[in-house]
């Protein structure tokens, strides 16, 4: 029986992933941000001058139009830290405006750890360090597959 060394494939690389060396140790702030069922894992690093990536990809790309931009980048308008600092994201579950909620509010928690006394009051006043606690409401028995939603009744 003769044996052929078949080489394996190389992984696929995305041009729009930005690529960072692993490091042993590196010192950063964790925060967690949540909206509805979105999970926003923060990770910022203030040592590190930068951008925000979320999941691999810039933020301006993951997280495309005006709209959303401004909603992602309040907490660091409202603390006038735009650009000091190296952010990296990991989101997850639910649709695109809750994500981006969610990294807002996980943005706005990780910066109150870095320094308490000089940015939560700016935060708590624009109300962004309170969690949405709006989610959908469950199923309720009897109704025809929606929460509120009644069966008809017959006429007659």
């Amino acid at each position: 029986m003769i044996k052929v060394a078949i080489p394996k494939p190389s992984p696929k690389t995305s041009k729009s992933k930005v690529t960072r060396k692993k490091s042993a140790k590196v010192n950063y702030i964790f925060a967690v941000g949540r909206r509805k069922t979105a999970t926003a894992r923060v990770r910022l690093y203030s040592y590190q001058k930068g951008e925000i990536e979320v999941n691999g990809m810039a933020a301006d790309q993951y997280f495309p139009g005006e709209a959303m931009r401004t909603i992602y980048l309040t907490p660091l308008r409202t603390c006038n830290v735009i650009g000091k600092y190296l952010i990296t994201i990991k989101v997850s579950g639910s649709g695109k405006f809750s994500q981006v909620a969610a990294v807002a509010l996980g943005i706005a928690r990780a910066l109150v750890k870095l320094n308490e006394e000089k940015y939560r009051p700016i935060l708590k006043k624009r109300g962004l360090l309170t969690r949405d606690p709006r989610a959908k409401e469950r199923r309720q028995a009897g109704t025809g597959g929606k929460a509120r939603r009644r069966k008809q009744s017959p006429k007659r």
